[in-house]
């Protein structure tokens, strides 16, 4: 059974059309005009509509396009006179699943239809899983070997096959998501979407309708009923990030989720049933925030039924190689270059930076590098918050931290990495004036120009 709409001005064809889809059990809904057509496509959610080339008031093919517009899973079947065969092929160039030539035969129209409808739920269930792979695919695993990423790691195998739902705390970028990503491919939904939201990115009444729906004409801009994450993760995951940025309405609407397993989308005065498992992130203290009175102290015990802990990086350094590593494969694969490595100068320079940003910084800090440098191997020079760092605290800057040199030196790549480091902070410093910058680097303007040129900056 699917919902189909049917855009025809001919009412004899309409009944037929009616007559002969009714026998499969199809919600049907009818229109006679362009106008009518289009608010039937705005105001609902179809798998299939039958969609006349010629209407009273303009052409078929405006249904079409704005039915790849609003849900490019519905898949659209052309009705055509013999006249108009090549209107329809364009048609169909353009994202029509079929056409059909009138007159047809009542078996052709129902198999056209039925097959379409096929199309239509593939085509979504298509989607949510490709959604699932791509978040999956690559952050299947938590590295590291220092205590805190075992213990995480058996923590995560411990939970994951439950049904319970999870707190996850810990500083920004320490990578609480790819923790739900892991939970949730060590659970019995692994083959089940895992959606994910920040909270934070929405405003009160946007997040409401992210998380919950709407129904046409809830708010102003709500021209179409519209499902939310919660109906789109059924069976599956649901991950809040930053969870500690909901407003109180919607802390409350969540409350009742967790409690009774139903939704109440946006103007509507109908609960839907939803079988969801939901992780939270945060960076907040939500006890603090509960004591505060900005966080729902019934809400906070619901979700912190296992609560998780990411150790931030600058407290479990000894992962950081690895990590490095792990990271290098992905840019190399991401940017569709050679893998870089890091020379075992810049991993000492890295273990003695604080990541203020954690593993996402530190991830930045690589792909900048890998960017810029022209060598296969990375050295510290190339970490210019690294070098920041270690002369903004007035330590020396050491060529190799203290340890004697290898036997093998590249010295022009690592001088050139060096200087064109320290023209790229002088310019900073400087505000981009080169004038400037070639002052208080001891340099002509016509040798600073040289250099920008041969450093490509």
């Amino acid at each position: 059974m699917a919902r189909v709409l049917i855009v025809e001005d001919e009412p004899n064809m309409r009944k037929v059309l009616m007559a002969n889809l009714r026998q499969d059990g199809h919600l049907l809904v009818e229109a006679a005009t362009l106008k009518e057509g289009l608010q039937a496509v705005y105001g609902n959610d179809f798998d299939v509509v039958l969609l006349d080339q010629k209407l009273p008031d303009g052409e078929g093919t405006d249904v079409l396009k704005a039915v790849q517009q609003s849900e490019p899973s519905t898949a659209v079947v052309m009705l055509s006179a013999y006249g108009t065969v090549e209107l329809a092929v364009e048609a169909m160039r353009i994202g029509a699943f079929d056409f059909l030539t009138k007159p047809f035969s009542p078996d052709n129209l129902r198999a056209i239809v039925h097959r379409a409808a096929e199309r239509s739920a593939l085509h979504r269930e298509n989607y949510l899983l490709r959604s699932a792979v791509d978040r999956l695919e690559g952050q299947s695993e938590i590295r590291g070997s220092s205590l805190a990423a075992v213990k995480l790691r058996e923590l995560i195998s411990r939970v994951g096959p439950t049904s319970a739902t999870v707190l996850i705390t810990g500083e920004t970028g320490t990578g609480k998501e790819l923790v739900a990503r892991a939970i949730h491919k060590s659970s019995e939904r692994a083959n089940k979407p895992l959606i994910s939201v920040n909270c934070a990115a929405f405003s009160e009444t946007l997040l409401e309708s992210e998380l919950f729906g709407h129904e046409r004409g809830a708010f102003t801009g709500a021209d179409r009923t519209r499902y939310g994450l919660f109906e789109a993760a059924h069976e599956g995951t649901l991950f809040l990030d930053e969870a500690g940025e909901m407003s109180p309405a919607a802390q409350a609407k969540l409350l009742r989720v967790l409690a009774e397993g139903k939704i109440m989308r946006l103007g509507s005065t109908m609960a839907r049933e939803v079988d969801v498992r939901v992780l939270v992130a945060t960076h907040r203290d939500l006890r603090k925030e509960v004591q505060e009175g900005r966080f729902r102290q019934d809400l906070y015990y619901r979700l912190a039924i296992v609560p998780i802990h990411v150790t931030p990086l600058r407290e479990r350094t000894a992962d950081i190689p690895e990590i490095a590593g792990y990271l290098l494969h992905q840019i190399a694969n991401d940017l569709k270059t050679a893998k870089r490595t890091l020379h075992s100068d810049a991993v000492q320079q890295l273990l003695t930076y604080s990541f203020p940003g954690n593993v996402r910084e530190l991830r930045n800090l690589l792909e900048r590098a890998c960017i810029l440098t022209s060598s296969p191997e990375i050295l510290w020079f190339d970490l210019p918050e690294v070098v920041e760092n270690l002369t903004g605290t007035g330590s020396s800057l050491p060529l190799f931290h203290g340890a004697s040199l290898p036997e093998e030196f590249h010295l022009r790549s690592t001088l050139a990495s060096l200087e064109r480091s320290i023209i790229e902070q002088t310019l900073a410093k400087t505000n981009g004036s080169k004038t400037e910058a070639a002052r208080r680097l001891g340099l002509s303007k016509s040798d600073l120009s040289y250099k920008l040129s041969k450093y490509n900056l």
